[in-house]
């Protein structure tokens, strides 16, 4: 409710308002080129949860959220028939191409019924109207060059305070009853206790996480030097999920750090909260200027590149069955519990695109599939990036999954958690078994091929790193704390994926 526009202007403009969730069908079909779950266990029962919030808000404030299963485009056409003396239907804006279908939908059937049609613009930090640049077919193509413009030009714009209470529902509507996962043909998750993740959805919860975050803990203080972890809840800000189902708004988050910068301190951890907000704009606005093509296999450079679709490598990729563990931990921390680091998610694509030579594609519908803070416009945007074909100043840019492996989970604590099979290797040599002696894996208990895959693909670029690990077969002399504290030589290297000259990541 904190930041939401539509309800300031709807308690103006009407004596009753209709707070309103469609279940749309076409949300639980297969993705588009791939046919996979477009809602997955874990975003589902966290839209769930998010429901179930809101209706707690909405009641509290003398209202409701009035939910429903089907078309918005059909709903509201019966909704409007039903109560019979609807003034206006108004609803945030959205970029890419199924939900403005929806909205044109929703905007033939007011026209046809007579009835006005409101919207505005949120989602995102910096509002459209605000950007420095006359149209957005001039937003530059280099995301440096639009952080530059709108924090030197642009202004974020104030918070719209929650109104204390609402217009009530019109009499005899019925609430509608929120569905279950059984409803929507999906199993219920299984929650995982080693997952990163595990918050609820709603409002409520997203300012919880936010007041610890920030008030309790002091985390965000040092998020820089964390923000590269892979272990544990605060490593991150974890306010991704909330922001994609719209539970909390950037701006709100923007109006929290400047006033914990006043009270507290204002470092560069503080500011790089905002710098990673700025990349979920730029991600949007590109949607904007770019429209379908983000979702086209040449992507945005509209570049031929031949990719392969071999089910079974991706197979392997999706399951965590590679045989390269830093790819297999990542791949099974998402499929176990929706989420993963954002230090994994930039190897795991560049390790389907660049070492498997898969199509982008496959990957960014996996990721819409299961990610608990799936974005359209994040997602599909990384995942150009990922494949050389989005916004990237630089060429063929590769991750070393070695050298990564050992910069990010040194001591390997990381893979043994979700590698298990794995767990007798001791210290950084878990990243390597097929570099391992005979009596080595047999003391581990692992027969490659047979226990734990033998690598799908190696990389020549591996072997330069593969006699470099902490502390050899032995413990890594930072013990526990390999994985879950970025290495010092590594604390600012967020930047280095998208700014680094390097290409030696």
């Amino acid at each position: 409710m904190l930041d939401m526009q539509l309800f300031h202007w709807a308690q103006r403009n009407a004596e009753h308002i209709v707070p309103l969730y469609c279940f749309d069908p076409r949300h639980y079909v297969g993705t588009y080129n791939y046919s996979l779950p477009k809602t997955g266990p874990f975003r589902l029962r966290f839209l769930l949860e998010s429901i179930r919030d809101l209706r707690n808000t909405l009641i509290n404030k003398g209202s409701n959220l009035v939910v429903r299963r089907g078309k918005p485009e059909e709903v509201v056409a019966d909704l409007i028939r039903q109560l019979g003396s609807v003034s206006s239907v108004a609803f945030h804006e959205e970029v890419t191409s199924e939900e403005l279908n929806v909205e044109k939908r929703v905007k033939d059937v007011c026209a046809q019924m007579k009835v006005k049609v409101h919207t505005c613009w949120g989602s995102t930090l910096y509002h459209r109207d605000d950007l420095p640049f006359p149209h957005m077919s001039r937003l530059p193509d280099v995301y440096t060059q639009f952080r530059k413009a709108v924090e030197s030009e642009g202004r974020v714009r104030p918070v719209f305070s929650t109104p204390e209470k609402l217009n009530p529902l019109p009499p005899g509507l019925e609430e509608g009853a929120i569905p279950t996962a059984e409803d929507l043909q999906q199993t219920e998750p299984v929650t995982d206790p080693r997952s990163a993740f595990l918050c609820s959805g709603g409002e409520s919860q997203a300012l919880v996480r936010l007041k610890h975050y920030f008030w309790d803990t002091d985390a965000v203080a040092t998020y820089k030097e964390t923000r590269n972890g892979l272990i544990g809840v605060d490593y991150s800000t974890k306010f991704s999920p909330w922001l994609a189902m719209g539970c909390i708004s950037p701006r709100y988050i923007y109006h929290q750090i400047k006033q914990y910068e006043k009270e507290r301190t204002a470092n560069q951890s503080t500011y790089w909260v905002i710098f990673e907000l700025l990349w979920r704009d730029y991600f949007r606005f590109v949607s904007v200027k770019y429209g379908n093509r983000i979702f086209q296999v040449k992507g945005l450079q509209d570049k031929s590149v031949p990719w392969k679709k071999d089910m079974k490598l991706f197979d392997a990729w999706k399951e965590g069955r590679t045989g390269v563990p830093f790819v297999d931990a990542n791949m099974r921390e998402l499929a176990a519990t929706g989420f993963m680091s954002n230090r994994g998610r930039q190897n795991v694509a560049s390790f389907l695109t660049k070492d498997l030579g898969l199509d982008w594609r496959m990957g960014a519908e996996w990721f819409e599939s299961l990610l608990i803070d799936h974005d359209v416009c994040s997602n599909y945007g990384n995942w150009l990036y990922s494949a050389g074909i989005g916004n990237d100043p630089r060429e063929n840019r590769k991750f070393n999954m070695i050298k990564q492996g050992l910069d990010y989970d040194n001591n390997g604590d990381y893979v043994r958690r979700w590698v298990p099979e794995l767990q007798n290797i001791r210290g950084g040599d878990v990243h390597t078994p097929w570099a391992l002696s005979t009596a080595v894996l047999a003391h581990a208990h692992v027969t490659l091929g047979d226990t734990y895959p033998a690598p799908i693909v190696t990389a020549p670029e591996w072997s330069r790193h593969i006699n470099k690990k902490a502390g050899g077969t032995g413990p890594s002399p930072r013990g526990k704390k390999g994985p879950s504290h970025t290495p010092k030589q590594h604390r600012d290297r967020g930047i280095d994926f998208y700014f680094s000259r390097s290409k030696n990541l």
